[in-house]
């Protein structure tokens, strides 16, 4: 079965296929099928995934799965949440990798409560129209490390510390961060509910 990812991002792409490859499904971009990217106004990742996901199969005619994730942290009540890709901006600075972990770490000084959690909203469709959308979160727990340490990874990785592996998620072996993570933890719950409800 062909499926369309509501991304163009490369690096999401492979991730996924290789995780939902074992159900025979196909993974293939919206941009490749020329699906521009949805608008995402909405506050929250499951609403946004939706919308994401209903824009690709309509306009495909395929089944669909989206995503939409980011970092909540508690001291924030929960933001940057839906904005993490854009939470530098806020600040003054260009939208970028470093410059979100800078923005942070900057308004995280003198902070002492540093819990936070990576989110991911994953969201399938059989069709636009489908009733019964097939619903995944996957979340991590840690604490906003006091600067970056380490060198895989991207986005917010080098500061974001996991308790179970004494480790931030940037000096993880990148197969074990992605077993381990927001997104491997949400692809792993959506795969075993497509097998329950769409094989």
């Amino acid at each position: 079965m062909k499926i369309v990812l509501a991304s163009n991002n490369p690096g999401k792409l492979v991730e996924l296929h290789a995780m939902f490859a074992p159900l025979g499904f196909d993974l293939v971009t919206q941009g490749s099928l020329g699906i521009s990217e949805a608008p995402e106004p909405y506050h929250t990742f499951l609403e946004n995934a939706l919308t994401k996901a209903r824009h690709a199969a309509q306009q495909s005619d395929l089944p669909a799965v989206a995503d939409d994730a980011g970092l909540c942290v508690d001291a924030f009540g929960g933001l940057p949440g839906v904005d993490t890709a854009y939470y530098a901006t806020q600040f003054g600075y260009e939208k970028g990798d470093a410059n979100n972990v800078r923005a942070l770490l900057e308004q995280m000084a003198g902070i002492d409560n540093r819990r936070a959690a990576m989110v991911c909203t994953l969201v399938a469709l059989r069709s636009a129209q489908d009733p019964e959308p097939l619903v995944a979160v996957g979340r991590v727990v840690g604490q906003i490390a006091r600067e970056p340490v380490g060198s895989n990874g991207f986005g917010f990785d080098p500061v974001m510390f996991i308790p179970e592996f004494g480790q931030t998620f940037a000096q993880l072996p990148i197969e074990v961060k992605n077993a381990h993570s927001h997104r491997g933890r949400a692809t792993a719950a959506m795969v075993a509910l497509m097998r329950e409800r769409w094989l």
